[in-house]
């Protein structure tokens, strides 16, 4: 099973801005092409768009957190009109993180927190990896599926619990999925970044917390979108094989797993 190095089909969720815009980047100045995926930001997704290296991109706007919802934003991206015209490669961006600490969060706020988080963070993801995977395995050339999750899986998010729950279990599922789509050459892998820049936590980084932040990793900074687009790309590789079910850690060594 032959997968391109470049001219790939590639699938980001939550692609308008942040780290999405910049894995959208990466992978349209590899060669690729790219399906720019977004829930509400359309201005933000168009701009990400136009901002991309070469031709053949394609905008797609749907909510994930509906089973019908993403079942759509996959068809539309792989169509042979006005989409990709399949697909090679999936990155599972989009993400929701909203606080939530327990001692200070209603009971009815706390159920309908964590089914947002479920619904987009976990089930989004699950239903647009057997959606791509599917298309992958009919194809016959293999592909690559990278899941974004978090350093919060393994050290814990005592404000954003949903959050850190929800990325352990994308962690968990994308192991699974590696042992069951290599037959298929299909390699699934993870990321777990740290604290990265990006304009949503710009406040948090020059604010009266940066100096705190940047403190958490040895290096003394925060990591870059880039620095996470620049593994992913590596991960979805042809030479990535591999490491197919592993979990990428992304923290400048600011969390140390046993």
């Amino acid at each position: 099973m032959n997968l391109p190095a470049t001219g790939r089909r590639v699938l980001i969720s939550g692609a308008s801005r942040g780290l999405g815009r910049a894995l959208a980047q990466a992978f349209a100045e590899n060669g690729d092409r790219v399906a720019v995926h977004y829930g509400s930001r359309e201005e933000d997704a168009r701009a990400t768009l136009a901002s991309l290296a070469g031709d053949g991109h394609v905008l797609v706007g749907g909510d994930l957190s509906d089973p019908a919802g993403a079942a759509d934003v996959a068809e539309r991206a792989a169509a042979a009109s006005g989409g990709l015209g399949g697909l090679d490669v999936l990155v599972n961006n989009a993400a929701v993180n909203l606080p939530h600490p327990l001692a200070d969060t209603s009971y009815e706020d706390w159920a309908d927190l964590w089914q947002r988080h479920v619904a987009v963070n976990l089930l989004a993801t699950a239903n647009l990896s057997h959606l791509a995977a599917r298309r992958m395995i009919d194809q016959g050339t293999g592909g690559r599926i990278v899941n974004i999750g978090s350093r919060g899986a393994f050290r814990g998010e005592p404000d954003h619990p949903a959050y850190g729950a929800t990325k352990a279990a994308v962690h968990a599922l994308g192991q699974s999925l590696a042992v069951s789509l290599a037959p298929y050459g299909i390699a699934v892998a993870s990321v777990a970044p740290g604290f990265f820049e990006t304009e949503r936590v710009a406040h948090r980084l020059s604010g009266d917390e940066g100096a705190a932040i940047r403190a958490q990793s040895p290096f003394g900074r925060a990591g870059t979108a880039e620095e996470i687009a620049a593994a992913v790309l590596w991960l979805a590789s042809p030479v990535a094989e591999w490491a197919s079910g592993t979990v990428l850690d992304l923290n400048g060594a600011s969390h140390l797993r046993t």
